[in-house]
């Protein structure tokens, strides 16, 4: 707890915001998100989009595997089954605000059965089994034409609350963003519950969680289950967000992204899971721009500069991996205290 911040109360330990400081910039910085649309342009709407759909798959993975640590590779198709359960939902004529819910409880129902082996292996052995998940589901997508539209993918019907048409990034934009908001507080006051702590309990030491009374079983699987449900919320907003979706995106690569989003946002914190997500999105997006304005004044160097920056992303993630293992969050902590001390040293 730093200088100046002093509690009387349990109710007031338990807080959000340990400060009037805090909230009072956190409502600044709410306050400013939600007037992006009047003022930002399409690109950085649609980039902005993107990031808070990956805030809420981060956030579903880091409880998984940052609280409970259970490792999990198939955290991708559970997007999947979120994306196509709005599709055809949709145009069976169920509006959006049952479709997003039942998404996300379909996925989580998925995540439990995918999250069984847990209860046997852990570690290697149960990223492995995940794997195995990944692999059955994506089959399902490409085959289930009925439901998915196979290779050729599906198209999703807009979001349509009460005749207010979810069209366009800036629609969007504030579809995507309140359901952000309400799950990231969510995932902060899920972590102060007796489930948190028992999340926590699992990852530290399993065998003892379960001599102080921690249930394994029920433990393990609500943790897949509500990674999973996450999940799914997040990939019906993109199918909302894109409007069409093919089995290619969940592919393995975006299982692997959301869990180097956690490793170098932070394991176990809301924050760094946003801060994972915004800095996997980013960077990449950068590295690109930067190949595009330098193509101008050295005509060809774009094809050299495109794969060395997937080279240069991943030299980023292997060092914060080394020299800052407790991720970005660590890092903003750190940031903190200086303003918090200052002029006094750290």
């Amino acid at each position: 707890m730093r200088t100046g911040v002093f509690h009387e109360t349990f109710a007031s330990e338990e807080r959000l915001w340990e400060s009037p400081t805090a909230r009072k910039w956190m409502f600044v910085f709410t306050i400013a998100l939600f007037s992006l649309p009047l003022w930002g342009s399409d690109y950085v709407l649609a980039m902005i989009c993107i990031v808070g759909i990956h805030v809420i798959a981060t956030l579903g993975l880091n409880l998984t595997t940052g609280n409970a640590g259970l490792i999990s590779l198939s955290h991708g198709v559970f997007l999947g089954v979120g994306c196509y359960t709005v599709a055809w939902l949709g145009k069976h004529g169920i509006p959006f605000y049952l479709a997003l819910p039942l998404a996300g409880f379909f996925a989580a129902l998925l995540g439990v059965i995918v999250g069984l082996p847990s209860l046997r292996v852990k570690g290697l052995y149960l990223a492995i089994a995940t794997l195995a998940a990944h692999f059955i589901l994506t089959f399902v997508f490409r085959e289930w034409k009925s439901v998915t539209g196979g290779i050729q993918g599906t198209s999703i019907p807009s979001a349509n609350l009460f005749g207010f048409e979810f069209t366009g990034d800036r629609r969007n934009f504030y579809l995507i963003f309140v359901c952000a908001f309400l799950m990231a507080v969510a995932a902060r006051n899920l972590a102060r519950t007796h489930i948190g702590r028992a999340f926590v309990a699992v990852r530290d030491r399993d065998i003892s969680a379960e001599i102080l009374g921690v249930n394994l079983l029920r433990t393990k699987l609500l943790a897949f289950a509500i990674g999973a449900f996450y999940a799914g919320v997040a990939g019906g907003l993109l199918g909302y967000f894109y409007g069409a979706i093919t089995p290619d995106y969940f592919m393995l690569t975006l299982a692997i992204f959301y869990l180097a989003a956690v490793i170098v946002g932070g394991l176990g914190t809301v924050l760094g899971s946003i801060l994972g997500a915004v800095f996997m999105t980013f960077v990449p997006e950068l590295l690109r721009l930067m190949a595009q304005a330098s193509s101008h004044s050295f005509p060809g160097i774009s094809g050299l500069l495109l794969p060395l920056g997937q080279v240069v992303f991943g030299l980023l993630i292997i060092v914060f991996l080394v020299f800052e293992p407790h991720g970005l969050a660590a890092v903003w902590s750190r940031v903190r205290r200086v303003f918090h001390l200052w002029p006094f040293r750290t």
